[in-house]
């Protein structure tokens, strides 16, 4: 398994499509630092920051990007035949691929989403919203990297969920939040550090179970995927 971590981290940084994951996490903590600078109410931007910008858009696309690309990359380039040739069952395949795509996300968004935290109300803030965004990030590589073994436009898939699902009907049908990953990250954070900055109608015993749920689901439904492949990366 240490092998499979190492190939895929190493994969992952030596892509091009690594280089799509700073822009995002920069205008996160470019805008907090901004705000903050000019002495501007957080109650004003912490909000469209925090969870407008950062659970919003910056964690699930983030997570989109790596997690569609762990496995998926190499599906699409045939490298994968390699790593499906060696005696492994699959789930030693799936679990380091997800835990790099897991930790790496994490990374790249809690530390933004920590700094934008502090500045808009305390550490404690912070540190919550690193703690529920690393919960979010294992929830949605678990999601991306089974969208990448179930079809072959997993990041057009993915973006319908994030932009349609709990982007415009999470605003607007109550109950599509339920089935909405930045609503189990907003109230688990809201639970860990109450601000009256995070605000979400999810209670923190759903979020908690879902997010359970999604994480072992998806993987488990990964696992499965993976086993239906042939030697030639094709779906038998």
């Amino acid at each position: 398994m240490s092998t499979i971590t190492w190939i895929t981290a190493r994969g992952l940084f030596g892509r091009r499509r690594f280089l799509l994951l700073l822009p995002l996490p920069l205008v996160l903590l470019g805008l907090a630092v901004l705000c903050r600078s000019l002495g501007v109410d957080p109650r004003q931007w912490g909000p469209p920051v925090l969870v407008g910008l950062g659970l919003a858009v910056v964690l699930p696309v983030v997570a989109l990007i790596i997690g569609t690309g762990v496995l998926g990359a190499e599906i699409d380039d045939g490298t994968v035949v390699h790593i499906l040739t060696k005696p492994l069952p699959r789930w030693q395949i799936v679990l380091p691929k997800l835990a790099v795509a897991t930790g790496v996300t994490a990374v790249t968004v809690a530390v933004p989403l920590y700094v934008a935290g502090v500045l808009a109300d305390s550490v404690r803030l912070g540190l919550a919203l690193a703690a529920a965004s690393a919960l979010g990030a294992l929830a949605y590589s678990a999601l991306f990297l089974a969208l990448s073994l179930l079809t072959r436009r997993p990041v057009l898939l993915g973006l319908v969920y994030v932009l349609i699902w709990e982007g415009l009907l999470g605003n607007f049908v109550s109950g599509t939040k339920v089935l909405s990953i930045q609503q189990y990250v907003i109230a688990l954070a809201d639970r860990l550090a109450p601000s009256g900055l995070l605000e979400t109608s999810v209670s923190v015993p759903v979020a908690g179970v879902m997010t359970a749920l999604v994480s072992v689901g998806f993987t488990v439904l990964a696992i499965d995927r993976l086993r239906s492949f042939s030697v030639a990366g094709e779906t038998s």
